[in-house]
């Protein structure tokens, strides 16, 4: 599997591994004992504690509309999601993330660069006390594309101590939509819900940096989206 972390820069830790490529589950660069995929539901379930945690790698091209559902039903387990993903045709990703085990983590980094029409949805359910689910969603939206970016985080009522976070960070062309709504549903009192959107820009001190060290236009440019794609 050397060379998906070569191609795509995924910094690896030991962990069950279950990997997707142009939205394809790989069972041969998959390695994983705790955890069940359903292909017809594209359902991710983790039902019993691993010894290590679970990393699910989602990388490459999409296009279309994709489902991935990942249900989080062993206590005591941290679950992390690396997605990087590049769309040059339109692309709906949804996310439907449930956290039923108790003291279990949720951690997902999704970072995206689209050329054209990008919708991602990211579903977030806390369904047992004491449960965690971090999402945060870099992407680069480049000339003439369209991104509208979702999140809806929901603490269900008696379910206290949650953790819950549900940010969204865009770098985009002057000529781009977006459209942003990150929103936390509160039914009991969690430890922290938060929720974020910001648009990146290059400040004018970067952009001189650079340029007095001899970078052209097009240089510059592409130091800072790769500096933005890998904060």
């Amino acid at each position: 599997m050397s060379y998906l972390w070569q191609e795509f820069n995924i910094k690896t830790f030991p962990a069950e591994t279950l990997v997707f490529r142009d939205g394809v589950f790989y069972e041969d660069l998959s390695d994983y004992e705790s955890a069940v995929f359903n292909h017809e539901t594209n359902t991710i379930s983790i039902e019993k504690t691993p010894k290590l945690p679970v990393h699910i790698i989602y990388i490459g091209e999409i296009a279309g509309n994709i489902d991935i559902n990942i249900d989080l039903n062993a206590e005591n387990t941290n679950v992390f999601l690396t997605a990087k993903i590049i769309n040059k045709k339109p692309a709906f990703l949804q996310f439907f993330i449930k956290n039923t085990g108790k003291n279990s983590v949720f951690d997902g980094k999704i970072i995206s660069q689209n050329y054209n029409s990008l919708k991602i949805d990211v579903f977030a359910d806390h369904l047992c006390e004491n449960t965690g689910i971090f999402v945060k969603n870099r992407v680069l939206a480049n000339e003439n594309s369209e991104t509208i970016l979702n999140g809806f985080a929901n603490i269900e009522k008696n379910f206290k101590n949650c953790d819950s976070d549900i940010s969204f960070s865009v770098m985009a062309d002057k000529d781009a939509k977006i459209i942003m709504k990150p929103v936390q549903y509160i039914k009991s009192v969690p430890n922290s819900a938060r929720h974020a959107a910001s648009i990146y820009q290059p400040n004018e001190n970067q952009i001189q940096y650079l340029r007095s060290s001899g970078l052209g236009s097009i240089e510059i440019k592409k130091i800072l989206q790769q500096a933005f794609l890998e904060q």
